[in-house]
C-alpha cells in the first residue's frame, strides 16, 4: 500500500504516519510534511521520487503530475487501468492525507493581497477530490481527528468498510467546497460591492457544537467563514457556553448598534429589540434603553458600540441579562462583571458588523439578498403634510428610521430623544403594530415620534398614533391610501415624511 501525505496542520501526523509505517504502508510527503516525517524519525519517500520532477514555481507544482493522480484515480477493478500503470511503470496510491493552506487564517490575520492570494491551495484540493472521486478504491482522509479510525480500519482483516470510504468521501468533498467558498467570499467581498453571483456557495468551518439548536431537540453548530471576524469570530471573556439562541441575539444586538453612530445600546429578547437609545457614555444610554421595557429586557441580551467601562458594568450587572456584546472591556469592567459569573461576555472579532450578502434557506434551495442598508438616511425624506418638522424631531425620526429596520415586520417604533419608548414587533396587521407599540409606550406615547417599516394600507394606524400624542411620522409612502394617511395626519397636526424605500424584516 501506498500513501500521499501533504498536510497543513500536522497534529497527530507523527503517531499517524508511524502507525502506517508499522503496516508496511509505503509513505510518500511533499515538502514541509516531508521533513516533519524525517525529523521524526518516520521513513518517508520525496514526492519528486513519484513525479520525477522537483517542486516548482516556488512551491505551487508539486502533485500536479499523471504519476500522481494516475495513481490515484485508477480503478482497481479496471484491468485496463492497471495495465496502463504497469506500462508506465506507475504506482498505485491507496491513501491521500490532505490538510488544506490555511487560507481562513490568513484572511482573518489581515494579510496582504498577495500572501492572500498564495494562501489557494490548488494541488492540495485536486488530490483530495480526486481520492474522493475514487474513494471505493483509494481512502481521502482530510481531519486529524480521524486518524485513529482510518489506523484501526486499516488494521482490520475484514477490510474497510464501504460506509467509512464514503464518510470519508464526504468530508473531503464537504471540506474542499467550504474551502472554494471561503475563497469565493473573500474575493467577492473584497471587490467593495455586494453583487449576486451566478453560483453561490456557503461554506465554513465548524468552530463548535452547540448544546442545541432553537429547541432541545435539535442540533446545532456554529460555523465560522472565510471573514469570520464579527459575532462569529468573538472572544468570550466569561459566561457560560453559548446557545444558538444566544448567538442569533448576539447578532441581532451588534447589527443594531453597529448602525448608530454615537453611543448606543439595544437590548434584544427574541431577536427582537426591547430597548434602544443613545446617551452620553454607555451606561446612561443602557440605562435609557433599558426604560423602555423593563420587563421584556429580563434575560435579555445587550449590544454595546462603545467599549465597557467600569460604569457600564455596574450598570449593567444591575440587571439579569444573558449576553453583553461590545467591542471592548477594560480591566476594572471585567472585574465588575465577573460579579455575574454566568453572564456571557463578548467581543465580537474584527469586521464589519452586518453583512453584505444574506442568505436564507427555503425548502430545495435557498434565497440570496443584499443586506437592506440604507437605515442610516432617510431616503429621500419627503415632507407630505403642511407640518414640516423641526430639528430635534428629525434627529428622533432618523433614530427611529433606523432603528424599525432592525425589528421584525410588520415593525412600529415610537421614540423620543433618542431613545425608543414603545415598539410593536411581529404583528400581523399595521394598526395591531401601532396599538401594541402605544401601549407599551403608555404615557411616554405622548410627543414621541414614529417610524414604521412599511406603509399604511389604510389611516387607522396614523389615528391611533394621534390619539397617543405622536409628534411626528416616518413612513416609506406608497399606498393607494396615501392620501387618507396624509389628511389623517394633517387633521391631527402630525409631521409626516416618505422615505420612498421601506425595512421589511422577515
Amino acid at each position: 500500500m501506498n500513501a500521499l501525505l501533504s498536510v497543513s496542520d500536522k497534529s497527530g501526523l507523527s503517531d499517524f504516519a508511524r502507525g502506517l509505517d508499522s503496516l508496511g504502508v509505503t509513505i510518500y510527503a511533499t515538502g514541509g510534511t516531508e521533513r516533519a516525517l524525517r525529523d521524526a524519525g518516520i521513513p518517508v519517500h520525496a514526492i519528486h521520487e513519484l513525479t520525477g520532477f522537483a517542486e516548482m514555481l516556488d512551491g505551487r507544482v508539486k502533485t500536479l503530475h499523471p504519476n500522481v493522480h494516475a495513481g490515484i484515480l485508477a480503478r482497481r477493478d479496471e484491468p485496463r487501468h492497471l495495465q496502463e500503470l504497469a506500462d508506465r511503470d506507475l504506482k498505485l496510491i491507496d491513501l491521500v492525507v490532505v490538510n488544506l493552506y490555511p487560507f481562513v487564517d490568513t484572511v482573518s490575520s489581515g494579510a496582504g493581497h498577495a500572501e492572500t492570494i498564495e494562501s489557494i491551495d490548488i494541488g492540495g484540493v485536486t488530490l483530495l477530490r480526486a481520492a474522493a472521486k475514487n474513494h471505493d478504491h483509494v481512502l481521502p482522509v482530510v481531519r486529524p481527528s480521524d486518524y485513529p479510525t482510518v489506523l484501526a480500519a486499516l488494521k482490520d482483516p475484514a477490510g474497510i468498510p464501504p460506509a467509512l470510504r464514503r464518510h470519508l468521501a464526504a468530508v473531503a468533498f464537504g471540506h474542499t467546497a467550504a474551502y472554494d467558498a471561503a475563497i469565493g467570499e473573500h474575493l467577492r467581498d473584497s471587490h467593495g460591492q455586494a453583487v449576486l453571483p451566478q453560483d453561490f456557495a456557503l461554506g465554513g468551518h465548524k468552530v463548535r457544537d452547540l448544546r442545541y439548536g432553537e429547541n432541545p431537540h435539535q442540533s446545532a453548530a456554529l460555523y465560522r467563514s472565510a471573514n469570520g471576524g464579527g459575532v462569529a469570530g468573538a472572544k468570550q471573556w466569561q459566561g457560560l457556553e453559548l446557545s444558538y439562541n444566544n448567538l442569533l441575539d448576539a447578532q441581532a444586538a451588534w447589527s443594531l448598534v453597529g448602525d448608530l453612530s454615537t453611543t448606543a445600546v439595544a437590548i434584544i429578547k427574541h431577536a427582537n429589540p426591547c430597548g434602544v437609545a443613545v446617551g452620553t457614555d454607555a451606561a446612561e444610554a443602557f440605562d435609557r434603553a433599558l426604560n423602555c421595557d423593563r420587563r421584556s429586557a429580563f434575560g435579555g441580551i445587550v449590544g454595546l458600540n462603545r467599549p465597557v467601562d467600569a460604569a457600564a458594568a455596574r450598570a449593567l450587572v444591575g440587571t439579569f441579562l444573558e449576553v453583553v456584546v461590545a467591542p471592548s472591556y477594560d480591566d476594572a469592567a471585567r472585574e465588575v462583571l465577573s460579579s455575574r459569573p454566568k453572564l456571557r461576555v463578548l467581543q465580537p472579532g474584527a469586521g464589519a458588523a452586518n453583512l453584505a450578502l444574506e442568505a436564507r434557506p427555503i425548502t430545495g434551495g435557498f434565497l440570496v439578498q443584499t443586506a437592506d442598508r440604507s437605515g442610516g438616511t432617510l431616503g429621500e425624506a419627503r415632507i407630505v403634510t403642511s407640518k414640516a418638522p423641526d430639528d430635534p424631531t428629525w434627529n428622533d425620526l432618523q433614530f427611529a428610521w433606523t432603528v424599525v429596520k432592525h425589528v421584525r415586520s410588520n415593525a412600529i417604533v415610537l421614540a423620543h430623544e433618542g431613545a425608543a419608548v414603545g415598539i410593536g414587533a411581529g404583528q400581523m396587521s399595521r394598526v395591531e403594530a401601532v396599538e401594541l407599540a402605544v401601549h407599551r409606550g403608555g404615557p411616554r406615547a405622548a410627543g414621541s415620534v414614529l417610524a414604521s417599516d412599511g406603509f399604511f394600507p389604510y389611516p387607522d394606524g396614523v389615528e391611533v398614533a394621534a390619539r397617543a400624542g405622536v409628534r411626528a411620522i416616518v413612513q416609506p409612502g406608497g399606498s393607494v391610501k396615501d392620501s387618507e394617511a396624509i389628511a389623517a395626519a394633517d387633521a391631527a397636526g402630525i409631521a409626516m415624511i416618505f422615505t420612498g424605500e421601506r425595512h421589511f424584516k422577515h
